[in-house]
């Protein structure tokens, strides 16, 4: 199954925040990607967006010059969800956030699938058990949780349901591993998975900070940034606290859990902006301020750095074939 990269067909279904990185992914380790969206706009804009993408990573030196249009070549793009499908031999769909959404495109997908094709729900928080409700052979589908940008981020977390079988968790595992994601494979359906779990956490407690005025956003920020973020990226949580001595991090787990934020409430502060329309980055205004003169380089800020840990940390995972 899926063991020749000649062999595999990807069919992305949603083009947006998350899918046309998604198809970038794939495109650019050799993979023929078959996309689909149901707004016409996004699929005119796909091959304009990865090429832009692209260009991104041929400047910091991830992909060499010379093969882009190689890589653009492998994305067909189609005006069907049906002939997108018909030849897939792993379909991921990237549509909104929507259980009902997910539930009734999954079930339309398989209509148009062979028996042998996987099915994957790029999800952060339904797992499979839900969205495949409706599913003839739910063995033959799981959750990959890619993160955004996609495209840069490494990480794929692999979430199979009680009911998939163990070849299409490792087939999944194997398909990530060879486009260079750090897929990993979630053993239980926990709500959020593994990495949304944790980030909730640092969320709430790091919303708690800002809300008490222990410190500045941006000094909340940079402080993150260059102690925690810093170690994190190099290492990992559970080999810093090998490095750090397991003694003294049960001292100190002891002694700060007692006086962390534990509630379930949402700090008035995210509330007040949240209320008020401030969404971050797509509305202009969250915890810094986006004005429209100064988004775009506010986004393409962050893809700079983002690129530059990928070449720096995950140099093993970027070679082009």
């Amino acid at each position: 199954m899926m063991t020749e990269q000649s062999q595999t067909i990807v069919a992305v279904l949603g083009l947006g925040t998350m899918g046309h990185g998604i198809v970038q992914a794939f495109a650019s380790k050799g993979i023929q990607v078959h996309a689909y969206d149901e707004w016409p706009h996004a699929r005119r804009e796909l091959l304009g967006r990865v090429r832009t993408i692209l260009s991104d990573f041929v400047r910091v030196g991830l992909h060499p010059a010379g093969q882009v249009e190689s890589m653009l070549s492998r994305i067909t793009v189609h005006e069907s969800m049906e002939a997108a499908c018909r030849s897939a031999t792993f379909v991921v769909e990237a549509v909104r956030e929507d259980l009902a959404v997910k539930q009734a495109l999954l079930a339309e997908v398989e209509s148009h699938v062979g028996i042998d094709t996987i099915l994957a729900s790029n999800s952060s928080s339904f797992p499979i058990s839900e969205s495949g409700t409706r599913l003839k052979h739910p063995e033959q589908a799981l959750v990959t949780h890619w993160f955004n940008p996609p495209h840069i981020v490494p990480t794929v977390e692999i979430v199979p349901s009680p009911l998939t079988r163990e070849d299409i968790t490792q087939a999944a595992l194997a398909l990530h591993r060879r486009i260079g994601k750090q897929a990993i494979v979630i053993r239980r359906e926990v709500a959020g998975f593994l990495v949304n779990r944790v980030q909730v956490a640092v969320m709430r407690e790091v919303w708690d900070l800002l809300e008490k005025g222990v410190a500045s956003a941006e000094d909340i920020d940079a402080a993150i940034r260059g102690s925690m973020g810093f170690r994190l990226a190099a290492l990992g949580p559970l080999r810093i606290h090998d490095f750090g001595g397991l003694d003294i991090q049960a001292s100190v787990y002891r002694n700060l859990c007692p006086q962390l934020r534990s509630d379930t409430t949402l700090p008035t502060v995210v509330e007040k902006m949240v209320a008020a329309g401030h969404f971050g980055f797509k509305t202009g205004e969250g915890f810094y301020a986006y004005p429209p003169e100064q988004a775009d380089r506010a986004l393409a800020e962050r893809d700079e750095r983002y690129l530059a840990l990928l070449k720096l940390l995950h140099a093993d995972s970027t070679p082009t074939k």
